[in-house]
């Protein structure tokens, strides 16, 4: 891929579907063609009048596949070129790109570009047992913020709550409550949750992060019977504007909450509560591979790309769980 974002739409891979399917075929197969059905490695023979297609010798399987079989790109009917151009937009995308934009770009409707995107964000999500974070010698930082307000199923983005710099609070119970976790040099992991209190974020918190590291908070008191588990707990009094004192501050989860935000109220502007959670799996995944850690448009996308196999996604698919 090129080294700018505009040369780089200028490569013949999102331009032409054949140069996409072997560019994908290369960094999904870089051990081996692997079947899509069976799982088995190079025990396949290519078909030359289906360019593209693979037949699976493996006893019992015996089916033709394709680099798209078993990802969430399976029985799209989208060119292959046109989904790689739109992970490299959402993935080089600070604060993301709406749905409008993208079938405005693309040349397809809005609802498939809709579609397209969440299977996008699928792809970026976790592993679900992804290990902890930190560890020691780390520092980890958490805090929790809220967003919008609730009509019904939708979440309005005319107010941003994160308890920094706030005298006042609007009523939470009518707001998404999210927890965030993230490491200083590191990445960041969210979570959006019932309601935030002790139980909520000790699970979060014992799941995540690894209690040698080093864990910053706000005054709140939630953090504090946690907190003990680890090598060493600090916090600054907000409340008392109190931001910095020495190493201990929460700079660095209000900078991420600060970024998901103004992608949330400035592109996407809307919201359903049901798909909140792939939101943040794409805002915690560019986080995470962000160029302060010497990850560029181009290696962001590849890793993007490398997460959608072993993943579906359909309109019919019941709702996953979304909730820490």
């Amino acid at each position: 891929m090129a080294k700018t974002a505009k040369s780089a739409l200028e490569n013949p891979i999102f331009q032409n579907p054949e140069k996409a399917r072997n560019w994908l075929e290369a960094l999904l197969w870089a051990d081996g063609r692997v079947c899509g059905y069976c799982g088995s490695i190079d025990d396949s023979t290519e078909l030359p009048s289906r360019p593209g297609f693979y037949q699976c010798n493996a006893k019992g399987c015996r089916k033709q596949f394709t680099v798209m079989v078993n990802t969430v790109f399976e029985r799209s009917h989208i060119p292959l070129n046109k989904w790689l151009m739109a992970a490299f937009l959402l993935s080089a995308s600070k604060k993301g790109i709406s749905a409008h934009q993208m079938h405005r770009m693309l040349g397809i409707t809005y609802k498939s570009a809709w579609f397209m995107m969440h299977r996008l964000r699928e792809a970026m999500k976790i592993d679900a047992k992804p290990g902890p974070m930190g560890g020691e010698g780390k520092v980890i930082e958490a805090d929790e913020t809220y967003l919008g307000k609730r009509d019904g199923n939708q979440i309005k983005p005319d107010l941003f709550v994160s308890g920094f710099g706030w005298m006042k609070h609007p009523v939470r119970d009518n707001q998404r409550k999210i927890v965030a976790l993230v490491e200083r040099g590191g990445p960041a992991r969210s979570f959006m949750v019932d309601s935030v209190n002790k139980k909520t974020v000790t699970k979060i918190l014992f799941t995540n992060a690894d209690r040698k590291s080093v864990l910053m908070t706000d005054e709140a008191n939630i953090y504090k019977a946690p907190g003990a588990h680890y090598a060493d707990h600090q916090s600054v009094n907000h409340s008392q504007y109190e931001y910095v004192r020495g190493s201990a501050t929460t700079n660095t989860v209000e900078g991420y909450f600060s970024i998901f935000k103004r992608g949330m109220k400035g592109v996407y502007q809307h919201c359903s509560e049901a798909h909140l959670h792939r939101y943040l799996a794409e805002f915690d995944f560019r986080y995470s591979n962000r160029a302060a850690l010497e990850i560029d448009d181009q290696d962001r996308t590849k890793k993007a790309l490398k997460g959608i196999v072993g993943k579906r996604l359909t309109y019919r698919r019941p709702d996953q769980t979304r909730y820490a």
